[in-house]
């Protein structure tokens, strides 16, 4: 067995093809494969499921992985200590339905940059079924996914809530029902609408809104950013956590706003999710510690301006 075998599986479950895993690695398709069936006679075990659609991670292969992980990191601790300054340099992969991406996500990779120079991040904007199916498989080092009240995480996940919200209208600055200090769902029945794309948590919260009677005019698109640039530019009014809207710089620039919705008390959560480990990787260890940080400090600074709110109205 060699380090570089282990590495050819982790490639192939990243990418999910023996093509694409060998242009990645530089080697020719052919000698990835010997190398990867030479393995898997030696440990008399399938490591991967080969079909015609592409090859991925089968489940014998899904119980080893964390072992093959735990025997990288600890060859990439041992260059470094050794003086490879190449060996800490690996990519982070993170998994978003683009939920707190400019307050949460982007601050969070920064500060872990900052620690981690040497680690890339490759960030992916992925609906909640595709996260929890990469995260199982490996491909995911972490998701980041909204959750409805009653929502489970997988028992094979661990799961961090890092903010909770509710579900807000987000309207152009200049749309009518900015003038109102909340809006009704028959305000936004009538209005074009902007749904988030079967898949996402807001497409399953807008039909349980609106019931049996959608709005009229129903635009679709897949993620919260997209679907803020469209109200932004007058295509439609939309429905989305709080905390996907505050501080995004479309709202800094007094683009949107949002507004509450009348009636409703849906919790929102934001959560952070990764797969259950013995030892998890330092990389990922310390990018998961700073969304946490990040995220009390967003709770504070929430905490803080409905405290002056609060205030202003005691005077008013």
């Amino acid at each position: 067995m060699r380090i570089e075998q282990l590495q050819y599986v982790a490639a192939v479950t990243q990418y999910g093809s023996l093509r694409r895993a060998s242009e990645h690695l530089h080697i020719s398709q052919p000698a990835l494969s010997e190398s990867l069936t030479k393995l898997e006679k030696e440990l008399g075990v399938t490591l991967l499921d080969r079909r015609r659609s592409g090859t991925r991670i089968s489940a014998t292969g899904r119980e080893l992985l964390q072992h093959i992980v735990e025997v990288l990191d600890a060859a990439e601790r041992l260059r470094a200590a050794a003086g490879d300054q190449t060996a800490a340099v690996r990519v982070m992969r993170i998994g978003t339905v683009n939920a707190g991406t400019s307050t949460l996500l982007l601050p969070a990779i920064q500060a872990f940059q900052q620690r981690f120079p040497g680690v890339s991040v490759e960030v992916r904007n992925l609906q909640h079924a595709e996260i929890h199916r990469d995260l199982l498989e490996g491909t995911l080092d972490i998701g980041i996914i909204n959750l409805l009240g009653g929502d489970d995480v997988s028992p094979e996940l661990a799961g961090i809530e890092l903010l909770q919200g509710s579900p807000v209208a987000v309207l152009s600055c200049d749309h009518p029902l900015v003038e109102q200090a909340e809006v009704t769902v028959d305000d936004l029945r009538a209005e074009r609408f902007v749904a988030m794309r079967s898949g996402y948590l807001m497409y399953r919260f807008a039909h349980r809104l609106f019931g049996a009677q959608l709005p009229a005019s129903w635009h679709s698109t897949d993620g919260a950013e997209m679907g803020k640039v469209m109200v932004a530019d007058g295509l439609g009014v939309t429905v989305l956590p709080d905390y996907s809207v505050a501080g995004d710089p479309l709202e800094r620039v007094g683009l949107i706003t949002t507004r509450p919705i009348a009636g409703d008390r849906t919790v929102v959560r934001l959560s952070l999710q990764h797969r259950r480990q013995r030892v998890i990787p330092d990389a990922v260890a310390a990018l998961i510690a700073e969304f946490q940080l990040r995220a009390q400090q967003l709770r504070s600074e929430r905490a803080g301006r409905d405290e002056d709110l609060g205030r202003t109205a005691q005077v008013g």
